[in-house]
């Protein structure tokens, strides 16, 4: 059954970058006594994910910020390392944690996966934002379709604050 507001995030491990190269962040660490804007998408480099879903946090992040959150996040059924270079290429370092979910742990765990192996993809994350404050999910959007920024966007969580 897929998460819902009101739901506790599960504990998960995200693989990120540290000072020294990959490490893990619980999801303890991420969540647990904040305010956290979550984004997930498809993949990382693929089309809307990268020309429409993260440039709308980026134009949001100020506004989310101001609003109370304090952390923006973003997920994605890839790696560490294409995490890391997506990050760089969107020019979202200091504003946005990019959150490797490289086996789909995570989006599985939320029952928010969908098959994407007739793409050349296999098991990926469905398109959503979600606000959860000290692990709890207050307000999810999921979007019906992967190629759409509709109900997830930035500007689409920074008016439900």
């Amino acid at each position: 059954m897929p998460i819902k507001v009101g739901d506790r995030v599960p504990e998960a491990k995200f693989r990120v970058i540290g000072p020294e190269g990959p490490v893990w962040k619980t999801s303890d660490e991420v969540f647990k006594g904040k305010k956290v804007a979550l984004f997930a998408v498809p993949g990382a480099f693929t089309g809307t994910c990268h020309k429409m879903h993260v440039p709308s946090i980026l134009a949001s992040a100020d506004g989310l910020k101001g609003k109370g959150i304090d952390t923006i996040a973003v997920t994605a059924v890839n790696d560490v390392f294409v995490m890391n270079e997506w990050k760089r290429a969107t020019g979202s370092e200091g504003k946005i944690d990019f959150l490797a979910d490289g086996n789909a742990e995570f989006a599985k765990a939320i029952d928010m996966t969908f098959d994407g192996s007739g793409g050349g993809l296999g098991t990926r994350s469905k398109r959503y934002s979600m606000l959860i404050e000290d692990g709890v999910v207050t307000k999810l959007n999921v979007e019906e379709a992967p190629g759409k920024v509709e109900v997830s966007g930035g500007d689409a969580l920074l008016g439900q604050l």
